[in-house]
């Protein structure tokens, strides 16, 4: 191709045909222009489908970390809300005078806790990348609130609840209790003398209000992996 045009360019030289060949130089300018432009153009989409593809690829592996979370906050809330509801059980029959073996497996429940980790190795990929693979700017915007906020938001409040657990009920643990096992049950050495006490009674209802404060955290996390999920769902699939 380039032998042909140069044999132009030479015949037109020959020729004395000036005017022909600085039309000629013209016509080839815009050829190399138009294929430069081509070149790029196609650089340009391949650079696109890249990005696309790895969007899609980051887009569910934070997926499959999001589904795991949500999985541990259900537990988490619904394991909060039992021992809430165990708690209000717990104290009708304490003020009823009924201090049955029941309400110590209840007690082992109310005073337990769990700990929960946020599954982000894929986020953390993501924002090594450029958090601007992601496409969508509301989708963008979800993830680093999610991870940024609501994450840090449910630790803090789990946090607080532990803190509680160390702070107040260990040291009843050690002192009026002659058997405990987490989550199973905590039997009082004097279960009448042990519930009938006002700072058991405060304790356990400081325990259910921390424990509540944190419940809002948790479904606003849970919101907040289902609008994202929701989100990603179009990406993915695209």
């Amino acid at each position: 191709m380039i032998k042909f045009f140069r044999r132009i360019r030479q015949r037109l030289l020959s020729e004395n045909k000036f005017s022909n060949y600085f039309l000629y130089a013209i016509g080839e300018i815009i050829l190399v222009v138009i294929g430069i432009l081509i070149a790029l153009q196609i650089n340009n989409w391949n650079d696109i489908r890249k990005n696309q593809n790895y969007e899609r690829e980051i887009l569910f592996l934070i997926n499959q970390n999001l589904k795991n979370d949500s999985i541990a906050l259900s537990t988490e809330l619904y394991k909060s809300k039992e021992s809430n509801e165990l708690t209000n059980r717990l104290l009708e029959q304490v003020r009823l005078g009924n201090y049955s073996d029941s309400l110590n497996n209840w007690l082992g429940k109310i005073i337990s806790f769990e700990r929960f980790k946020a599954q982000s190795s894929a986020f953390e990929v993501l924002k090594s990348k450029g958090i601007d693979v992601i496409s969508d700017n509301e989708l963008q915007l979800a993830l680093i609130s999610y991870y940024d906020e609501n994450i840090h938001a449910v630790y803090v409040a789990l946090k607080d609840v532990e803190e509680s657990f160390k702070k107040d009920w260990e040291p009843i643990i050690r002192q009026d209790f002659s058997d405990f096992k987490w989550r199973e049950y905590a039997i009082p050495v004097d279960s009448k003398a042990f519930f009938e006490k006002q700072s058991t009674i405060s304790f356990l209802k400081f325990y259910k209000e921390n424990r509540a404060s944190g419940e809002q955290y948790l479904k606003a996390a849970l919101e907040k992996i289902s609008k994202i999920r929701k989100l990603s769902k179009k990406r993915i699939n695209d």
